[in-house]
């Protein structure tokens, strides 16, 4: 694989860098360790989008880290994603087995490919009873004034999700990082773009796909689980709108439209933090979604040639 030990390929939801990720490790022998921020959770499959499927290539199943890997109602964090990598990349890179990083959720992707310093933060009961009076546009302003690299501003969607951001803003403003001997990563960088207009479509198209195929029902099983309807909200998107529609806050139509425009502004979101890793020294070899699968294989095959 010349001087790289890693492949990461990123895109913006939809946009078929599931499926890319297994055939490029199917072709190269190796396993893919997912970087999405919901698809830890057990239980959470078709709101998440895993596409389980995806990693079926010729009838045989390869191999993925780092989804189902905790349950639904805890709150996972980018801390313990770059710990868990950690331990899944050393243990792959001992077998002899190539990694392929693969996922949209920004801060993870950073998180390893920057090698960010981080540590447990704890709770901060004070700093909670600060804020429990201030309202979501409040909280977001406060967030905004760290000016740091730690979070998406634009994912903090509910007051619990920007109370916590909040207190791990001020935790690292006030402590120093640590490190946890990330290895020595050399990562391929590729990503999935599709222009606007067949972005927005596939979108669209993948949403009505999901609602269709038990998504309300799987929101259900999770409050019949015990979840409470907060805990859900938390994870914004499918699960904020389904579960306001299911507790009687939205009408279905209602719950539709409003969740079709938070993908779309999510995937935004997600094109502009990629813009923005671009920025900041990270190389991303973009690759057109449209192409046949083999010849974007080929083409990434050929960027790992010494």
């Amino acid at each position: 694989m010349g001087s790289y030990n890693l492949v990461t390929i990123l895109g913006p939801t939809a946009s078929g860098k599931t499926a890319l990720a297994a055939h490029l490790a199917s072709r190269i022998d190796g396993h893919v360790i997912s970087a999405d921020s919901r698809q830890v959770y057990r239980g959470m499959d078709i709101g998440t989008g895993k596409d389980l499927e995806d990693y079926f290539v010729d009838g045989i199943q390869v191999p993925v880290h780092l989804i189902n890997i905790a349950d639904a109602g805890y709150q996972y964090n980018v801390f313990e994603y770059q710990r868990d990598f950690l331990d899944v990349y050393k243990n792959l890179k001992y077998k002899g087995i190539f990694p392929v990083l693969c996922g949209g959720s920004g801060l993870y992707l950073e998180a390893v490919l920057k090698n960010y310093r981080l540590i447990q933060v704890p709770v901060n009961e004070m700093l909670r009873k600060q804020l429990e009076d201030k309202s979501l546009d409040e909280l977001t302003e406060i967030l905004k004034s760290y000016k740091s690299n730690l979070h998406n501003i634009t994912d903090v969607e509910n007051k619990k999700r920007a109370v916590r951001a909040i207190e791990i803003e001020l935790f690292y403003a006030e402590k120093r990082e640590v490190d946890l001997k990330m290895p020595d990563l050399r990562s391929l960088v590729i990503g999935v773009k599709f222009d606007r207009d067949e972005r927005r479509e596939r979108i669209t198209r993948r949403l009505h796909e999901r609602l269709n195929s038990g998504m309300i029902e799987e929101v259900k099983t999770l409050l019949g689980q015990g979840l409470q309807p907060e805990d859900l909200i938390y994870y914004g998107l499918e699960y904020k709108w389904i579960t306001q529609y299911l507790i009687g806050e939205v009408s279905y139509n209602d719950m539709v439209d409003k969740l079709e425009i938070a993908i779309h502004q999510f995937a935004k979101r997600q094109m502009t933090w990629f813009r923005k890793m671009e920025k900041d020294g990270i190389n991303i070899n973009w690759i057109d979604g449209n192409l046949p699968m083999g010849e974007k294989i080929d083409k990434i095959c050929s960027m790992l040639e010494p």
